[in-house]
């Protein structure tokens, strides 16, 4: 009996996608070379880890956490404590593996508190991690000894002998180690979702009833899946605690878990990169948008709110969506509409906006006088030319938006039609 060997093609595209990201990693500092560059490309790497461990709850297992903060927290109180004693002799361990002593701590953890929490599924389970994450933020401003209070805990990095004379000084050594771990564990979790349990996950997400039917315990995968989470997220927060140098009780809190939420529904949390894309904005959310203008919380809401209405699935979904156009060539045909939509859409934008600023600067800049400028324009924020000027914009914008909207709708409907009928013709075919 002769034994037939069967090698597999390579993936070209995949590891094509793989090349690239690691080029982009690789290269990004040198194309952004400033020490506010290199500060936001940390803090992206950091961010891609966290919401993809948070996806791996959300998308991939349907399990709507409101309290994922907790273990990217605590990781990143282990690691700063570990770094400490590093500094002083302790902890004999290099300063490159500091994230993993946060990813322990957060496997650590997922152990303990997933054990409650994947008890139960749907609204119990989101309501019990959210009760965990308000009991941790509680005990981060009771328990000083290890919490540090209000000031937090503060390390230093550079300490220990140096290694080829990396000592983690410069920002941009710092970067180079995230940008490692990044690669690392995105690829990592993306190999998981290719295994048994990250396919018996997605069922479970999908139908908990007929997986009980074949024989598994679907308690047992989320608890698995959980602790997977829960490694990657303390390893977010140990990177965390290394790029900063200080933790405070702020890490652990509510406001971080909703950020993890809002991010990676943004970005989309059915496709795998969609989480990418909500770190990406989540980092340029939190250090740009907040030095713009001091409403950034309420344009974030707006945000969230358009895309619940007009795009539940994400940006990675919009993106999906017109990949999926193009493969048929009909992409080049709507280029004029969501030329018009962009337009109308920024229209929109600025009259909003204009009436939000001067909103935000009587309530919180009275002191500095009626008067302020938006996009180089002065307004009166107690002037009625001011407010009627916006609102007739805004109202403007928004009207054009809407005639475009369903005009693009239309176009959108008619090439859908065409690709369903050419797919059952090729089907024919074949």
């Amino acid at each position: 009996m002769k034994t037939h060997y069967q090698f597999a093609p390579l993936n070209i595209g995949r590891w094509l996608t793989w090349g690239l990201f690691a080029l982009l990693l690789a290269v990004a500092p040198l194309l952004f070379g400033s020490g506010l560059a290199m500060t936001v490309l940390s803090q992206m790497g950091i961010a891609i880890i966290a919401c993809l461990s948070y996806n791996m709850l959300l998308g991939q297992g349907g399990m709507l956490s409101f309290g994922h903060a907790v273990y990217t927290g605590l990781g990143s109180f282990l690691a700063i404590h570990a770094l400490n004693s590093i500094g002083n002799g302790s902890l004999p361990l290099p300063v490159s593996v500091v994230p993993l002593v946060g990813a322990l701590a957060g496997v650590g953890f997922a152990v303990l508190f997933g054990y409650v929490t994947t008890r139960k599924s749907g609204t119990t389970f989101a309501m019990i991690t959210l009760g965990l994450g308000e009991l941790v933020f509680a005990l981060s401003l009771m328990i000083p000894e290890f919490f540090g209070g209000e000031g937090g805990v503060s390390g230093n990095r550079v300490t220990g002998k140096a290694v080829m004379g990396i000592t983690f000084g410069p920002q941009v050594q710092v970067y180079y180690l995230i940008a490692v771990y990044t690669f690392v564990a995105v690829g990592a979790m993306f190999a998981f979702t290719r295994t048994p349990l990250g396919r018996m996950l997605n069922a479970v997400r999908d139908n908990p009833e007929r997986v009980e039917f074949v024989g598994y315990d679907t308690q047992k995968v989320r608890y698995f899946a959980f602790i997977i989470a829960g490694f990657f997220a303390g390893l977010s927060g140990g990177l965390a605690a290394l790029n900063f140098e200080i933790v405070t009780a702020e890490v652990v809190g509510a406001a971080r878990s909703g950020a993890y939420l809002l991010f990676t529904f943004l970005g989309g949390a059915t496709f795998f990169f969609g989480p990418i894309i909500g770190g990406i904005l989540m980092v340029l959310a939190f250090v740009l948008l907040s030095e713009f203008t001091k409403a950034w919380l309420l344009y974030l809401g707006l945000i969230f709110l358009f895309m619940v209405m007009y795009a539940p699935g994400g940006i990675a979904s919009l993106i999906m969506m017109n990949l999926r156009v193009a493969a048929f060539g009909k992409l080049r045909q709507l280029w004029v509409s969501y030329l018009a939509l962009a337009v109308t859409a920024l229209i929109l934008l600025v009259g909003a906006a204009a009436m939000i600023e001067m909103v935000y600067h009587l309530q919180l800049n009275t002191t500095l006088g009626s008067e302020l400028r938006f996009l180089g324009i002065p307004l009166d924020s107690k002037g009625l030319n001011s407010w009627f000027g916006a609102a007739f914009v805004t109202l403007t914008g928004l009207g054009l938006f809407e005639v475009t909207r369903r005009q693009f709708l239309r176009e959108w409907g008619e090439i859908q039609e065409y690709i369903e009928k050419e797919i059952k013709r090729r089907e024919a075919l074949s």
